[in-house]
């Protein structure tokens, strides 16, 4: 395969090739405990400081804000004790003989071209197998491509559940013991097989996730950013997730034992079915792998819209984690899996934190009412150091990342994105509340360009309200407010001035991912990969 990027992005051949991540060792592992355990002590440090009866300013306030605040640490100590436990697996000879298929699904509206390139690559793939396109299309070209590439077409038309509706179907008519899961617009490599295959020796085994990468990241800020996003997950975080018996499914690249499907009644329903099939099959005493290689290469999302699509999808549905399944299947699942399917099932939340977060600047400017009683300098004095480590063990995992070349570094695009989905987060918890459904759309193919996406409207209405608002204050302070009051308002107006422009910056990121789709031109993306 090769791979040449149009417009003048990235070119290299080197996206194409088979990566991995680097194996672990005894002493990295020991310099990581290093830096863990400096990182948590700073966070007691910081604790002990934070709660101190002198701190408190409306109690009320100080009570919702100290909540939001701790959950984010306590899910920082939780990914820092997660990576101690990171663990390569080590390779396994995929054995002769085993009857493998591979299952990828289409819907209405997706582009013929893109299969074109997907099943092509899927009949290179070098271990002996069966390709099925699942197809409720209802268009008889997709059924002409299937045979071109020498896949078995299965007409699904109507079946409930979505992708992972044709799944079960599919199932039920099929009669391989491995199924690979694999999305209409990852391109898998030839040698995709004998990095999972292999595992199954161990009975026990259920499925084998390996790495998502991507081919088009370079097309815009949202897929450099969207791209970012998954990077450190698909490295160091899942292989810690797998060191303690904990590596979840992803909806694609994921290789199932059929037998362990239909020992929890077929793939899981909703829209996190990956995350609802993953928890079911580890509820049900089944193990997983986690093999950190790239031997695919798929899509993000382009432009902004598309992404905060995604998002909502996966908002609402990972809540159902845990709103039901968790609570379902608790005991029968291990501590660790436990607290890493909690932990994952409540990650949407930041969507209600920074809400918190973006809200206490603007009320303590109009009403003068704060949370704490904090000196903006001691807040900066006991927080720097754990601000300074976190950032020290984010990149000192990178060694861990799948592709090394192309997947380090800040991903401070990813982070833009992160803060500016945080209306899309909230909406997904609060329809999470209400149990409200959300229609399954698949990850667009292509970019919606020609216009700005209304997601981004919370956005614009925050920066609109900061710049308004600081005008203000600044205008009071300097003809309004009286001299003996300048001075002792000062730290606290500038520290919340300081404390707010960031969100600011972050919303003005958020502003210019949605105003790229103006400009973006339509390309298919797929067009660029010859195999």
């Amino acid at each position: 395969m090769s791979y040449q990027s149009a417009g003048g992005g990235k070119k290299s051949n080197d996206l194409w090739r088979f990566k991995e991540a680097k194996d672990v060792t005894p002493a990295e592992r020991f310099i990581l405990l290093i830096f863990v355990v400096t990182g948590i002590i700073s966070i007691l440090r910081f604790a002990n400081w934070w709660f101190i009866k002198d701190n408190i300013g409306n109690v009320q306030l100080y009570i919702v804000f100290s909540l939001a605040f701790w959950y984010s640490i306590f899910r920082l100590i939780l990914i820092w004790i997660n990576y101690l436990g990171i663990k390569k697996p080590p390779h396994v000879k995929a054995p002769e003989g085993l009857s493998v298929a591979i299952f990828t699904t289409s819907s209405p509206g997706e582009p013929l071209a893109m299969f074109e390139k997907t099943l092509a690559a899927c009949a290179q793939i070098s271990y002996p197998h069966t390709t099925y396109l699942l197809d409720d299309t209802q268009d008889p070209s997709f059924k002409e491509c299937a045979e071109r590439h020498g896949a078995v077409w299965l007409k699904l038309v109507g079946i409930p559940g979505a992708k992972a509706g044709k799944i079960n179907a599919a199932l039920q008519i099929t009669k391989e013991d491995f199924i690979l899961v694999l999305d209409p617009d990852h391109i898998p490599f030839p040698e995709f097989l004998d990095h999972t295959l292999g595992y199954f020796d161990d009975e026990k085994i259920g499925f084998v996730q390996v790495s998502q990468a991507y081919y088009n990241q370079y097309r815009s800020f949202t897929a450099q950013g969207a791209a970012e996003q998954t990077y450190n997950f698909y490295g160091p975080t899942q292989m810690s997730l797998f060191g303690y018996g904990c590596s979840v499914a992803i909806g694609a690249n994921c290789t199932f034992r059929k037998k362990a499907l239909e020992s929890i009644g077929g793939h899981g329903i909703g829209l996190a079915e990956d995350l609802v099939t993953s928890i079911r099959l580890h509820g049900a005493g089944w193990k997983s792998i986690y093999n950190p290689v790239v031997v695919s290469r798929g899509l993000v999302p382009e432009d902004f819209g598309s992404f905060c699509k995604q998002q909502l999808k996966w908002a609402r549905g990972v809540f159902e984690i845990t709103f039901s399944e968790l609570p379902r299947l608790y005991r029968k699942l291990t501590s660790w899996q436990r607290l890493s399917y909690a932990t994952i099932g409540t990650y949407y939340l930041v969507g209600l934190t920074q809400l918190i977060f973006t809200l206490i600047p603007f009320l303590f400017f109009f009403t003068g009412i704060l949370p704490a009683r904090m000196e903006f300098a001691d807040f900066i004095i006991y927080g720097m150091p754990i601000v300074l480590v976190g950032i020290t063990i984010y990149l000192y995992v990178q060694r861990w990342v799948c592709d090394r070349q192309t997947e380090k570094g800040l991903h401070w695009r990813g982070m833009i994105l992160k803060f500016a989905c945080w209306p899309v987060f909230f909406i997904g918890f609060l329809l999470a509340l209400v149990n409200a459904e959300v229609p399954y759309i698949p990850t667009a193919k292509k970019a919606a360009v020609g216009f700005v996406s209304p997601f981004v409207r919370p956005l614009l209405i925050h920066i609109i309200s900061f710049i308004i608002t600081i005008i203000g204050v600044l205008i009071y302070r300097k003809y309004y407010m009286p001299e003996s009051q300048l001075a002792l308002s000062a730290e606290k107006t500038w520290g919340m001035i300081g404390f707010a422009t960031l969100a600011f910056i972050m919303s003005v990121g958020g502003v210019y991912a949605a105003m790229e789709a103006r400009r973006m031109k339509v390309e298919d993306p797929w067009d660029t990969v010859n195999i």
